[in-house]
C-alpha cells in the first residue's frame, strides 16, 4: 500500500478508509477540508454534505471577532438558519462548567454543531456534538494546535486533565485570511506542539519495546511528514506568509488525522504534554491565568530533550532499580501526589489504585525488558530526538519563551510536573522510564540553566 506519509490529504480521508501494513484498519472522522485564501466559501457546501441545516454556532468574544465578519456574510448569502453562543469571557476552560454553559443555551432546532475556535472550543464542540449525537464542523482560527482532525479532546474532569476519545469535527475550514492574522502568541503555540511529535514518536516507539503498546510505522511516518511541513517553513511562518501558513496547518491536520488513525493521541502527545497538564492544572489550583497549551509545551519538550541528554550519559543499574522498588513506600508516594495534585489528588489515587501502578511484579518485567533493549532504546532516541539546541533556536527564533520561569512556573513547579507527569494516567512516558530505572525521583531536575 502506499505509504500514508506520501498520500495527500484527500486521499487520507477517503471514506472507504486504510487496511495498513501494522494488520489494523485506519480510518478519519474527518470527510471535508479546505485550507486556503477563501475557504470560508466552503462552509455552505460542508454543511450540506454533513447534513446539518441547521447549526449551533460556538465562539468567544477573540475568535468571534476573528472569523465572523467572514462566516456571516456566507452563511446570510446561502439563506442558512443558525442559532449562536458566544462565551461570556475571552478565555474558557475545557470543564464541566463550559460543556455545561453549552448544554444550557443549545437551541434544539439546530441538527450540527459549528465551532469558530481553535484549541479549547474545537474540542468542547467534539465532546457536546458527539454527547448530542450531531455532527460538527470546526472554521479554524488560529494555526495553534494539532488537535483540529484528532477524535480525541483535551478536557478537564474534575480538577484533573483528560483526553476524552468521541470523534473529531466532519468538516474543517481554515481561510488564510483569517490564520495569518492571528495573534503572535498562537502561532508559537502551533509551533510547540508541533515540535513535541519528535518526543512522542521517540516514547512511542520505546514503549513498543517496553510495555508491548501497538505501534504503526506507518502512522509514525505521516507524523514526521507534518513535523517536516512546520520545521521547512518556520521562516515564512514567522512573516506570515501565506503559502507558508497553509503549509503549517496543513502539517498540524496531517498530525490530527494521524491520532484519529491510531484513535489514541500518543502518536502526537508524550512527556513535554504532561509538563504542560499539570502546569495547567497547579495554575487552576491557585487561580492563576492559564498559559497556551502549545507554549508549555515547546517548552516541556525543551526540558524533555534534556532529560534525554542525561540518560544517554547514563548506564542502566538493575541494583539500583530493584532496590528502589524494593524499599518503595506506598504512604509517602500518596502523600507526593496529594501535594502536587490538591484537591484532584484522590481522583489521580483512585485511578492509580485500580490499574495497579506501582506493581512490582509489572515493574521487574518492564526493567528486564529495559535492560535487555537499553541499546535499541538509545538507537531509537538518536535516531528520533534531533539536538536540544536545534529546537530551542527554532523557538527563539519565532519568539517563543524556553524556560518555565518565562511563564511563571519555579523549579520546584517543574520538578513537581514531572514526577507527576507519571501519576496523572497509565501511559508509558520518559518519566515511566525514569520511575523503573530507580532514577525518578533522584534526578537533578530542572538543570538550572532550564529553569
Amino acid at each position: 500500500m502506499k505509504e500514508f506519509s506520501s498520500m495527500s490529504l484527500e486521499e487520507l480521508i477517503q471514506v472507504q478508509g486504510h487496511n495498513c501494513s501494522c494488520g489494523r484498519y485506519h480510518k478519519a472522522g474527518l470527510r471535508c477540508l479546505r485550507i486556503g485564501t477563501g475557504a470560508v466559501e466552503a462552509l455552505p457546501d460542508f454543511l450540506a454534505q454533513t447534513g446539518v441545516t441547521r447549526p449551533f454556532i460556538i465562539s468567544d468574544p477573540n475568535t468571534r471577532g476573528a472569523a465572523w465578519h467572514l462566516v456571516e456574510p456566507v452563511m446570510d448569502t446561502a439563506g442558512i438558519p443558525y442559532s449562536e453562543y458566544v462565551y461570556a469571557g475571552a478565555h474558557v476552560e475545557p470543564d464541566e462548567q463550559a460543556l455545561g454553559s453549552l448544554v444550557m443555551a443549545f437551541d434544539p432546532r439546530c441538527d450540527g454543531i459549528l465551532a469558530m475556535g481553535s484549541g479549547v472550543l474545537n474540542d468542547l464542540a467534539k465532546v457536546f456534538a458527539h454527547a448530542l449525537r450531531l455532527p460538527s464542523l470546526v472554521v479554524a482560527t488560529a494555526p495553534s494546535m494539532d488537535g483540529y482532525a484528532s477524535d480525541s479532546a483535551a478536557m478537564i474532569r474534575e480538577r484533573v486533565k483528560v483526553s476524552l476519545y468521541n470523534a473529531c469535527p466532519q468538516a474543517i475550514i481554515a481561510d488564510t485570511r483569517i490564520l495569518r492574522e492571528a495573534p503572535e502568541r498562537l502561532l508559537q503555540a502551533g509551533l510547540g506542539d508541533m515540535l513535541a511529535k519528535y518526543l512522542s514518536i521517540c516514547e512511542w516507539r520505546i514503549s513498543h519495546l517496553v510495555t508491548g503498546e501497538y505501534y504503526c510505522e506507518n502512522i509514525a511516518g505521516l507524523v514526521r511528514a507534518s513535523l517536516q511541513k512546520i520545521v521547512t517553513n518556520i521562516e515564512g511562518f514567522k512573516a506570515r506568509e501565506a503559502a507558508a501558513v497553509d503549509s503549517v496547518t496543513e502539517g498540524l491536520v496531517l498530525s490530527g488525522i494521524a491520532m484519529a488513525f491510531a484513535e489514541i493521541s500518543r502518536p502526537a502527545s508524550g512527556l513535554e504534554h504532561y509538563f504542560s497538564h499539570l502546569w495547567e492544572m497547579m495554575a487552576l489550583e491557585r487561580g492563576q491565568p492559564v498559559e497556551l497549551h502549545g507554549i508549555q509545551v515547546g517548552i516541556g519538550t525543551l526540558l524533555s530533550l534534556r532529560i534525554w541528554e542525561m540518560l544517554r550519559g547514563m548506564t542502566p543499574d538493575r541494583q539500583t532499580a530493584e532496590s528502589f522498588i524494593n524499599t518503595f513506600d506506598e504512604s509517602a508516594w500518596e502523600a507526593m501526589v496529594r501535594r502536587i495534585f490538591g484537591g484532584a489528588a484522590e481522583a489521580i489515587l483512585k485511578t492509580a489504585r485500580a490499574e495497579g501502578r506501582n506493581d512490582k511484579a509489572a515493574h521487574a518485567r518492564r526493567l528486564q525488558l529495559t535492560l535487555d533493549h537499553w541499546q535499541d532504546i538509545l538507537r531509537i532516541a538518536d535516531e528520533e530526538l534531533p539536538p536540544l539546541k536545534d529546537v530551542e533556536n527554532i523557538m527563539r527564533f519565532m519568539g517563543c519563551p524556553t524556560r518555565p520561569s518565562e511563564i511563571g512556573f519555579d523549579a520546584r513547579d517543574t520538578h513537581d510536573a514531572l514526577l507527576g507527569s507519571r501519576e496523572i494516567r497509565n501511559k508509558y512516558l520518559t518519566s515511566s522510564l525514569l520511575w523503573d530505572l530507580g532514577l525518578l525521583y533522584t534526578l537533578p531536575f530542572p538543570p538550572q540553566e532550564m529553569a
